[in-house]
């Protein structure tokens, strides 16, 4: 479902992204981690159209981000670590825009609607101006708008920042629910715990390079020092650790 192939981005003389290959598969949730300044964000910014790639491709279903982003975009839906809204709308209204912006019938849309804020746990709110949420209110919300139009794959750049445990909890099991009908979950996460607990398969990069890709046990059956993720992907990591130290 998303393939990177040979995917390069520089600023200048810098290397941010180095020729980075990887596959995801339909219904594959695919946990993406790595240090501060490794890459992670940049590479999501291309897997969504709002970078142009230095050199490579990515396709997505077999469109290219790169070539044909309106249909690419068709499939996708992207949650950004802040959550964005429009603070002179309610929660309700903004998805109404969003639902607008995707051609979504207007009945079909307030009864999709309706469901996502419940799923949420959002319908307290939904009709208050969006300038007194909450960080994590806004963040739901932006989850609901995220999967309105029914994408077929899903990118989350940090997506558990400023969300309480219940809140995270509920995200998870969304987002499980999700990957087991059949969508791509691609997750950029610096919490562990998480890519543990809800990852199909584990890439790491390191100063723009895919260091490792598997499972959960094909990283802890590595040859390494010790089992525990966390452990390993300190170890993994370790040398970019003490350049930023």
């Amino acid at each position: 479902m998303i393939s990177i192939k040979n995917l390069v981005k520089e600023y200048g003389s810098k290397m941010v992204v180095d020729h980075l290959n990887l596959e995801v598969a339909e219904g594959e949730f695919f946990g993406f981690l790595g240090p501060n300044g490794a890459g992670k964000t940049t590479t999501i910014k291309i897997l969504t159209g709002l970078l142009l790639p230095t050199d490579g491709d990515v396709l997505v279903n077999g469109i290219s981000v790169r070539g044909d982003y309106r249909e690419a975009k068709k499939l996708l839906a992207y949650i950004p670590d802040q959550p964005y809204l429009y603070e002179k709308l309610t929660g309700r209204e903004f998805l109404e825009f969003v639902g607008r912006l995707y051609g979504i019938d207007a009945i079909a849309c307030g009864t999709r609607i309706q469901e996502l804020l419940e799923q949420f746990d959002a319908v307290d709110y939904a009709d208050e101006l969006s300038e007194n949420y909450s960080h994590g209110m806004k963040q739901k919300i932006v989850f609901a708008s995220a999967l309105l139009h029914d994408p077929k794959i899903i990118i989350l750049d940090e997506p558990m920042v400023g969300l309480d445990p219940k809140s995270a909890r509920l995200v998870k099991d969304v987002l499980r629910e999700r990957a087991e009908s059949g969508v791509t979950v691609f997750m950029s996460t610096h919490t562990l715990s998480v890519a543990e607990e809800v990852a199909h398969r584990i890439g790491i990069i390191r100063k723009g390079k895919l260091i490792f890709v598997g499972t959960k046990n094909e990283l802890q059956g590595a040859n390494l020092k010790t089992g525990w993720l966390e452990s390993i992907f300190l170890e993994l990591t370790e040398e970019e650790i003490e350049e930023q130290v």
